[in-house]
């Protein structure tokens, strides 16, 4: 497979995670607004570890949703330095860097 294709393949599932992340802080952000079930906060901190880091903040920024608590506070930074580990793993793995 071309370097550009798997490079787009990479970039297409870290958008896709961070935009799906994104959906869940918006969509709990409005069952708590409506008193309705709520997604649970392991969920959301999970989706910001298996890629959506970035979508977890921006939620987290733009919805002010969760910015209170210190857990999201702590963990949410650390899940986008682990993307970033995520994403150069998956380079390195592919061939198209070599960190080692």
């Amino acid at each position: 497979m071309e370097t550009s294709t798997i490079l787009i393949i990479i970039a297409a599932v870290f958008v896709a995670c961070n935009i799906f992340t994104f959906a869940m802080y918006a969509i709990d952000k409005q069952k708590a607004r409506a008193n309705k079930w709520r997604i649970s906060e392991a969920t959301l901190i999970a989706c910001g570890f298996f890629g959506g880091g970035v979508g977890a903040l921006l939620g987290m920024q733009l919805l002010r949703h969760k910015t209170q608590h210190i857990k999201f506070k702590v963990l949410v930074p650390i899940a986008i330095v682990v993307n970033v580990i995520e994403l150069l793993l998956a380079l390195q793995l592919t061939g198209i860097i070599s960190i080692w």
